[in-house]
């Protein structure tokens, strides 16, 4: 079995088949797919309003999805499936996404956005695929660059040369055909990009939650908020601790907010794991600092 086709067979099971965390720490430490994306973005949700009952937010999912179930999907072809989900989701439940005030952070909460109906592409990408998958549509989020979208594989309606059809979740669940990739390849990265196979390919459960939190953490550190900030790369760091850009941002954050020696272990733990890093001087400097400031107010 191919890396792809082993994907795609985990993909296929249900979300209420796959391992129960109780926490983000529990769900961190499952295997990339094993991970219940849903899940862990209730988690997340939980970080801002403590009283989230995260098994009741992934019940929501069921919830959206029931009406659909009934209808068969599974066995159409994959173009119908994506205009059933798109009718459904943006014309019946109305789902949108939020150009009037892209940056407010609870378009980046999962419940605010069922609440709402209100998100970002990687949010509405994410109640799309739950949705889907729960309909037995076998949809995978994509980290396309600067703008989060869905592919829609093949079902057994299809040929055995059908391609994945790819949906812009922000804008009304639109199918994005390649002259419109590219377009949108070009906007977010450069006239000079060309469209690859890596663009398009399915993101990770836990890549996908990373690409959230990143998202997060932007949007209170532009805000000031610094202390929610550092509790977004808590959560980076618990999902990827041998990161040294998420050591060193955490660190860095952590001696601002006066938090010296779990700066200082943060910085040297992303120093030891990239010895070499281009700022690796300035980081051992500040290291130094942080140690004279620790003695001084001792």
């Amino acid at each position: 079995m191919t890396a792809e086709e082993r994907d795609l067979d985990v993909d296929t099971v249900p979300p209420s088949e796959r391992p129960r965390p109780r926490t983000f720490e529990e769900m961190a430490r499952l295997s990339d797919w094993d991970i219940d994306v849903g899940r862990g973005a209730a988690f997340i949700a939980r970080d801002a309003y403590a009283a989230t009952d995260v098994d009741a937010v992934v019940a929501r999912f069921d919830a959206l999805a029931a009406p659909l179930v009934a209808h068969g999907l599974a066995h159409l072809p994959n173009a119908t499936q994506a205009q059933e989900l798109a009718h459904y989701l943006y014309e019946a439940c109305g789902f949108r996404g939020n150009e009037a005030d892209y940056y407010d952070p609870k378009n980046s909460l999962i419940t605010d956005v069922l609440d709402r109906k209100l998100g970002i592409p990687i949010t509405l990408a994410l109640v799309y695929v739950e949705v889907a998958r729960r309909a037995g549509v076998l949809a995978r989020g994509v980290g396309f660059p600067g703008h989060f979208l869905v592919r829609v594989e093949p079902s057994h309606a299809d040929g055995a040369d059908t391609p994945a059809i790819f949906v812009d979740p922000f804008f009304g669940g639109r199918v994005l055909d390649r002259p419109a990739l590219e377009r949108l390849l070009r906007r977010a990265a450069g006239a000079a990009q060309t469209l690859a196979d890596e663009h398009l390919a399915p993101a990770s459960p836990r890549a996908i939650l990373v690409r959230m939190l990143v998202n997060l953490k932007w949007i209170y550190t532009t805000r000031g908020d610094l202390s929610r900030a550092h509790l977004a790369l808590d959560r980076l760091v618990t999902l990827s601790p041998d990161s040294p850009a998420a050591l060193r941002e955490r660190g860095m954050l952590a001696a601002k907010l006066g938090a010296l020696e779990a700066a200082r272990a943060d910085l040297s733990r992303a120093l030891e794991l990239q010895p070499e890093a281009s700022d690796a001087t300035a980081i051992r400097a500040r290291i130094e600092e942080l140690g004279a400031t620790k003695r001084a107010l001792n």
